[in-house]
């Protein structure tokens, strides 16, 4: 099958490989509609690895997708061809310990798409579960689809956060997973979110919604922003959503007296944490991984209108300029938030 394969760091080819096409009795065939480039698949491409994570051998690219289910397994009841669908991509062993608590997103032996050695999805078929696939309603469009994935990152940090109607929130990053964070947080219920970034560009299209506050931390204080919003008391939640290990530092200044630090963003290795700056003020601590059972509520969210990801969308290259469209999206442009790739 042609498909987009990272052969090493800094080498992508579109060419035929073989991937695994056998239809179990509980999965679906899929004709792949639209994928949306993650920043950990930029990461394989320029640096080859992602921690532990070594890419070794040609890899597909790709987990954030969108399609039309084609064919279903014998024991499908859920879906047909047909079907609209997005992919929630990991895959966990259902008999683990952590997979039978709930935490499947925490199961070790969880396979995830474009997660060396396990091939993603930039390809124009996959074969999938049909329980990690999801039927998307009619005015949920493909290239929204493909924005459940990092939708779920943010949903599931506002999950983690406990949000209460009317708090104030501070997400540290504006990129895909800090935009997917904030606007979470505003469905969940915060009254305001203050958007922080070192560029322009990302806090301009960020400031577009209502209820986020941008600010330019390379010129601005964030902390005075927030004693603004919050009559000097604090936000209620901080979320890192930068992975920067600049963000760490007078983090729990912004943070409110009995409030909630969420650590979304991965930060490349270790980072100091003043600890006994979060001890006076008893901040809850929290961290996310990914996501578990949050899909439908992304999708129901796009689907009522209550989070809108097309102003996020950059740039949509055709399936065969897969090459282009990761050059593209590396370049890193200050104004570009998520670039896609369409299937005829």
């Amino acid at each position: 099958m042609r498909a987009l394969v990272l052969e090493r760091q800094h080498e992508l080819r579109l060419r035929n490989i073989d991937l695994p096409d056998r239809l179990g009795e509980e999965d679906v065939r899929i004709a792949v509609k639209c994928v949306g480039i993650c920043g950990s698949d930029l990461h394989y491409y320029l640096h080859g690895a992602i921690g532990q994570f070594v890419v070794r051998e040609p890899m597909v690219l790709g987990h954030e997708a969108s399609g039309v289910v084609t064919e279903v397994g014998a024991r499908v009841t859920n879906l047909k061809p047909g079907d609209r669908v997005c992919m929630e991509p990991g895959i966990p062993d259902w008999t683990s310990r952590a997979a039978r608590q709930g935490l499947y997103n925490l199961d070790p032996a969880v396979r995830f798409w474009a997660t060396p050695p396990v091939h993603g999805c930039l390809a124009p078929e996959v074969v999938h579960p049909a329980n990690l696939t999801f039927r998307l309603p009619d005015n949920v469009s493909f290239a929204e689809g493909a924005f459940v994935e990092p939708l779920a990152v943010g949903i599931q940090a506002a999950v983690k956060a406990r949000i209460a109607p009317g708090q104030v929130a501070v997400v540290l990053g504006a990129g895909t997973i800090g935009m997917m964070t904030a606007l979470a947080a505003l469905a969940a219920g915060c009254a305001s979110v203050v958007v922080t970034d070192v560029q322009a560009e990302k806090l301009e299209i960020a400031g577009r919604y209502a209820g986020i506050h941008p600010v330019n931390v390379a010129r601005e204080d964030a902390a005075e922003k927030v004693r603004a919003l919050t009559d000097g008391w604090g936000a209620d939640v901080v979320f890192e959503a930068s992975g920067s290990p600049r963000a760490f530092a007078g983090m729990m200044d912004l943070a409110c007296p009995g409030g909630a630090l969420v650590l979304v963003g991965i930060p490349p290795g270790p980072v100091p944490f003043d600890v006994s700056a979060a001890q006076v003020k008893e901040l809850r601590i929290e961290n996310v991984f990914r996501y578990a059972h949050v899909f439908p509520r992304a999708v129901a969210l796009l689907a009522s209108g209550k989070i809108d990801v097309k102003p996020l969308i950059s740039r949509t290259f055709p399936f065969e300029q897969s090459v282009e469209a990761f050059e593209f999206a590396a370049e890193g442009r200050p104004e570009a938030i998520k670039t896609q790739i369409a299937f005829d």
